[in-house]
């Protein structure tokens, strides 16, 4: 195998694909990059047996139907070194790899493709378009709710669900759940699947500066995605996502609106002074007043805020963890924000209150911290 490409190319395509790969692998080979050469293009894989990453790059010159693996972390750590300028790789017969560069010459040990497991292919996969913008707002509103429960494997990823009247992101750990719905966005075929998490925050990052339609594909095990010239596919998560539906209270009669920003800067303030198990904040509501209020009765500390709001509903008090409210308000766009309530010892539905775009729907809920009396 013989190949000449611009080095700060092969830096960028490889760092594009360089966050699938494991500090600590069970397979020696997965701390390598898979290089392979098809129709004149250097195609480059990552992997951590779960998720597998690739990149297609254009080739000055190329050669050759080796396939070759070279560790990653050495690669790149030559390539941040280069400045722009043609590296001319060459693969001898037992995997030994010469790099020559304007500079000079480097050596190191590759080893045999065949080593390096099999990218899994979808046969007759399903497919929908969703454009990348979408995706990305999608995978940013709700992944900051999934769990880290090994015994909840469920709940650790974001459950896709597919239909003819809309499409659903949903995530929660129990303690916090937020849906992502778009009606402008529909499925010819009824569907629902788990991602990981690591998937989609790869998926994330690739997704920033694209416009363009992503396509997903999937089957009962994998999904597939293609942005730009990178290729993701990802085992799915097996179970049965619990149904969310049935903890989102209907009844909300108590309706808080409020600035977002400050009530942000409130709770965040209040906070430093909670409880560190518990991080409780309160919320007491008396006609258009709120008072936030929090405290540790370890430390002997306390704060305590008033705020100018519109509040229709009874008088009430109610606890929430600081922590998952700073999360969501981080994560909603709109200048103000509602706070649906029904009695203290159940959910509350944070939403915007000021949406703009009718097709899009965003409910995140979150569950009380009783207070004690």
């Amino acid at each position: 195998m013989k190949f000449i490409v611009s080095s700060a190319t092969l830096l960028k395509n490889l760092l594009s694909i360089s966050g699938v790969l494991n500090s600590s692998n069970t397979l020696p080979i997965l701390d390598h990059f898979l290089f392979r050469i098809e129709s004149g293009k250097l195609v480059v894989s990552a992997s951590d047996l779960e998720t597998t990453m690739t990149t297609r790059i254009d080739l000055e010159k190329g050669e050759g139907d080796t396939s070759l693996a070279i560790p990653a972390k050495l690669l790149l750590d030559t390539l941040k070194t280069f400045p722009d300028q043609p590296l001319s790789f060459s693969v001898d017969k037992s995997m030994g790899i010469e790099i020559s560069s304007d500079n000079g010459k480097y050596k190191l040990a590759g080893q045999n493709g065949e080593e390096f497991p099999r990218i899994p292919a979808i046969e007759a996969p399903s497919k929908i378009a969703i454009p990348a913008e979408v995706l990305h707002t999608a995978i940013v509103k709700t992944i900051f709710a999934t769990g880290n429960d090994d015994l909840r494997p469920v709940m650790s990823g974001v459950f896709f669900e597919l239909s003819a009247e809309d499409i659903r992101f949903v995530a929660t750990d129990a303690h916090k759940l937020v849906r992502y719905k778009r009606t402008d966005i529909k499925s010819s075929k009824t569907a629902s699947f788990i991602l990981p998490k690591k998937p989609l925050n790869l998926l994330k990052n690739l997704l920033g500066s694209i416009t363009a339609d992503v396509v997903l594909e999937y089957n009962d095990t994998n999904a597939f995605f293609e942005v730009d010239n990178v290729q993701l596919i990802c085992r799915m998560i097996d179970g049965k996502y619990p149904n969310y539906e049935a903890v989102i209270p209907k009844e909300n009669p108590n309706i808080l609106l409020i600035d977002r920003s400050s009530f942000l800067g409130s709770i965040r303030r209040v906070s430093i002074f909670s409880n560190k198990t518990t991080h409780q904040v309160r919320l007491k509501m008396v006609g258009s007043e709120l008072a936030v209020s929090a405290e540790d009765i370890d430390f002997a500390s306390e704060a305590n805020e008033r705020l100018t709001a519109n509040y229709e509903g009874d008088d009430m008090e109610i606890g929430f963890n600081s922590r998952f409210l700073i999360e969501m308000l981080n994560n909603l766009e709109s200048d103000t924000v509602q706070l649906a309530m029904s009695a203290p010892n159940k959910a509350g539905l944070l939403t915007p209150a000021d949406h703009v775009d009718a097709s899009e729907d965003v409910l995140m809920l979150v569950m009380p911290v009783m207070i004690n009396a």
